[in-house]
């Protein structure tokens, strides 16, 4: 394989297709569930303009994970071991993404605190601006950041707000603690 070969993987889920993009540095982009393959390729390669291979074996446990999470059950992304290709982000970005990749499941921060966590006091604006380029939605989860006054605020993903409040409405039914009987959320949780 040539230096930074991009390969890629895209899945089926409960809601739809998700795909992962990676070169031999690390995951570059995610992609959440669209409706279709073809759909999930377009967004996951788009300003791409080099060759990609398509790897179905690629980041297994993360495939599992993100399965499950989409059934329904509570799955800690964040204990994935993963590395990240982040060369083209400003070092402000990767600082104001760490901190966002913390924030657990079912919990929410503002855009102030998220830029107070980064260490930038005053740069909520700017850590929002971050956020909606986010390159790995769901693995580094904006979602979880929300206005200071309460309400979810945007979200550049399909859907928009609405797909926000989703995802954090469905966290908050499935991020329950781990227990020695836990067990899957029923299907009933299961987002469709």
């Amino acid at each position: 394989m040539r230096k930074n070969d991009l390969k890629y993987v895209i899945f089926k889920t409960a809601d739809g297709f998700f795909g992962l993009l990676a070169d031999n540095k690390g995951l570059l982009h995610s992609t959440l569930p669209v409706s279709d393959y073809d759909t999930a390729k377009r967004y996951l390669l788009v300003g791409m303009f080099r060759d990609a291979l398509e790897d179905k074996k690629m980041y297994p446990d993360m495939q599992k994970r993100i399965k499950s999470y989409y059934n329904g059950c509570y799955a800690e992304l964040k204990k994935v071991i993963f590395a990240l290709n982040w060369e083209e982000l400003t070092d402000f970005s990767k600082k104001v993404l760490n901190v966002c990749k913390r924030i657990p499941a079912g919990q929410t921060i503002t855009y102030s605190q998220l830029a107070q966590r980064a260490g930038f006091e005053k740069a909520a604006r700017a850590a929002g601006s971050v956020l909606a380029k986010n390159p790995l939605p769901l693995l580094i989860p904006c979602h979880r950041v929300i206005r200071s006054d309460g309400k979810i605020g945007n979200f550049s993903a399909a859907g928009g707000s609405k797909t926000k409040k989703k995802m954090l409405e469905y966290e908050k039914t499935i991020a329950i603690p781990m227990r020695r009987d836990f067990r899957c959320a029923s299907a009933k949780t299961r987002r469709h």
